[in-house]
């Protein structure tokens, strides 16, 4: 199942030292986290720096950058609700 969402990251939270040079540019590894659920404020989707094996062995706090929300998916499970019934829908002529 295909899904887009969209993300907003605060860039200045962005530990400097977390940012490493690759092949093509300067890459900075992110964990994301995608919820069934949204939360309060309609997002489903949070970001963090990725932390090595020794800051979650020793518990560190996350350094999140944002949050987001799936805006589309082509799951068929998740029907669309509206305030209209089935049976009123098939008076429609489309």
């Amino acid at each position: 199942m295909a899904k887009l969402a969209s993300l907003r990251l605060n860039l200045d939270k962005i530990d400097k030292s977390k940012i490493y040079k690759g092949e093509k540019g300067n890459y900075l590894t992110l964990t994301v986290s995608i919820n069934d659920q949204p939360d309060q404020f309609g997002n489903s989707l949070s970001a963090w720096v990725e932390q090595s094996q020794e800051e979650r062995q020793n518990k560190e706090q996350k350094n999140y950058l944002g949050n987001g929300k799936v805006f589309w998916s082509d799951d068929k499970s998740q029907a669309v609700t509206t305030s209209a019934s089935a049976d009123q829908d098939e008076d429609l002529p489309f």
